[in-house]
């Protein structure tokens, strides 16, 4: 192959295998960039132009080089929040989205807001109750791991923008994280991307969680924290809720019109389940005490119980021990 070919070559061939991966999931980048970044075409071009036909080999590393820092800042660039780079966004608030981002800020609240990114809130000792509200459809939601902050959430997005609301109220620290629609957010990706939210909690605090959330995939692990109680409300969704011990009372909560909906809890651990919209009517482990009323055969001498609440249509409705 001549030398003036290569860098052709070589920009062909990893548009592909970049296009590749990301359709099959395997990479993730921010479409916005190709926007943003668009002027490293000109200096890809520019350099492959000034350098054609020197045939040494710095050029042809140089030319190498040129195109791999390129395609690294595309691919793994984000300049949303950029300081040296502040207006390289095709995003903009709406009014009404900053008139509420003034009102909060004025109200002692911490907030902060963007399309892709990391959010956190640091631990204080002094925090004994935290409460977690999540909102927002259309998103993956994934807790399976603890931090030493009190809250972190590694997020991916393809429509719409994250905010993360910190504030107390009275003894109860509250985190209202959401997905929130905005018009002025342009969307460069594939409407059957799904936005990603992988959440992390600190184990020292008692735990407060409400989830409000339709069309979307919810999957939470929560057997390492001490959870006080958790209020599911959505719809057109799958939910997997795993609860560890329980306090004295755990508190399950669903308003539901759920397509999926599992709750684990552990072997030994005494549970009641009520509902009023339940299509299952057999639990393993369970004896059944009156019409949509199960218990375990331990809950009536049990000191710590887990009590679940269905009220709503679950089309999937389980129970698991593990």
């Amino acid at each position: 192959m001549k030398n003036d070919k290569l860098v052709p070559g070589i920009i062909l061939v990893t548009i592909g295998a970049i296009f590749l991966l990301h359709n099959f999931g395997y990479l993730h980048f921010h479409w916005r960039n190709l926007i943003n970044l668009w002027p490293i075409f000109l200096v890809i071009g520019g350099v492959n132009l000034l350098l054609a036909h020197n045939r040494s080999s710095w050029a042809t590393i140089l030319k190498i080089s040129v195109v791999v820092g390129g395609f690294a800042l595309i691919l793994f660039g984000n300049f949303d929040n950029s300081r040296w780079w502040p207006h390289a966004t095709w995003h903009y608030n709406s009014d009404d989205d900053d008139n509420n981002d003034d009102d909060n800020a004025d109200n002692g609240k911490n907030v902060r807001s963007t399309s892709s990114g990391t959010f956190t809130e640091p631990f204080d000792a002094s925090v004994k109750v935290a409460r977690l509200n999540v909102s927002g459809g259309a998103t993956t939601y994934r807790l399976n791991d603890t931090t030493n902050d009190l809250f972190k959430a590694d997020t991916k997005q393809f429509r719409g923008r994250y905010q993360l609301i910190g504030h107390k109220e009275d003894s109860v620290y509250v985190m209202d994280f959401s997905m929130k629609d905005n018009k002025g957010n342009w969307n460069w990706g594939n409407n059957n991307e799904s936005n990603i939210a992988d959440l992390s909690l600190n184990t020292k605090p008692e735990w407060e969680i409400n989830i409000n959330a339709g069309a979307t995939e919810l999957n939470f692990d929560l057997s390492k924290y001490k959870i006080r109680e958790v209020k599911l409300n959505g719809g057109a969704g799958s939910f997997t809720l795993k609860m560890g011990q329980p306090l004295q009372s755990t508190k399950i909560d669903v308003s539901s019109a759920a397509t999926e909906l599992t709750v684990e809890i552990p072997q030994d651990v005494a549970c009641s389940i009520e509902s009023s919209g339940l299509t299952s009517d057999n639990f393993d482990g369970f004896d059944k005490k009156s019409n949509g009323h199960y218990e375990t055969q331990n809950f009536d001498a049990a000191k710590n119980k887990i009590y679940i609440h269905l009220n709503g249509i679950a089309a999937d409705f389980k129970v698991h021990k593990y």
